[in-house]
């Protein structure tokens, strides 16, 4: 990744990051037969490493120069305060991490390309099944207070999808935030998320109506081709 690579190693320089903190990375490095790429997430490995020698550098699989891919539920610490849970959520990549992290009461969660605010990733590697996992049974089941912290600002997008499925007052509050914000990574919670976010509404009555179907999974497929559409 051209560009914010340099800026990223600058900024972690002057906090003067420890050499022996791990460097957790959500996104993958394309496949030879992958139609898209995400160095946009996994690209400033190979910086950050040169620039700080030898580190942990945890992520999924399929990264590049990655030197540890926890399990799914494999906590481990960054510093001496920050618990971080590894979360698989399999889709967007089959290789697709998420991380919980929490600092006393604290609590945040790095999801990627599998949780917008708003929205969800697309179905590169995977199917509506392990969408509707990854939403609505391993991230849903986080507690409300963990801010949500995504790879990209999508949420502009993603709410003008979600207002033409539902007509909820939190859509219409997350539409007017966005409106009048430019960023919302760390604004919006969990909690939020499953309110205002179709995808994670899959068993409401009102979606299903929408969709004209009634099986969370099913409802969830139907909501990503509609989406893919726009």
């Amino acid at each position: 990744m051209q560009g914010p690579v340099p800026v990223t190693i600058m900024h972690i320089s002057s906090q003067m990051m420890h050499p022996k903190m791990p460097w957790c990375s959500t996104g993958t490095t394309p496949k030879a037969d992958r139609p898209n790429s995400h160095h946009d997430h996994a690209g400033g490995n190979e910086g950050i490493l040169k620039q700080f020698g030898k580190l942990s550098v945890i992520g999924g699989k399929d990264c590049a120069h990655v030197t540890q891919t926890p399990e799914h539920g494999e906590k481990f610490k960054i510093g001496e305060r920050i618990t971080v849970t590894a979360l698989h959520t399999p889709c967007h990549t089959q290789d697709s991490i998420c991380y919980f992290a929490e600092d006393g009461n604290e609590r945040v969660v790095f999801t990627g390309d599998t949780l917008f605010i708003g929205g969800c990733g697309r179905f590169f590697e995977g199917n509506a099944t392990e969408m509707h996992k990854a939403l609505n049974e391993v991230l849903a089941s986080l507690p409300d207070d963990t801010r949500v912290y995504p790879g990209h600002e999508y949420t502009k997008s993603n709410v003008k999808f979600c207002s033409t499925v539902s007509q909820s007052e939190a859509v219409k509050k997350l539409e007017e935030f966005a409106n009048n914000n430019q960023q919302t990574q760390g604004k919006f919670t969990i909690g939020d998320e499953k309110l205002h976010n179709v995808f994670m509404r899959v068993t409401d009555p009102e979606i299903q109506k929408v969709v004209g179907a009634t099986e969370p999974v099913e409802v969830m497929n139907r909501l990503r081709g509609m989406k893919n559409k726009m």
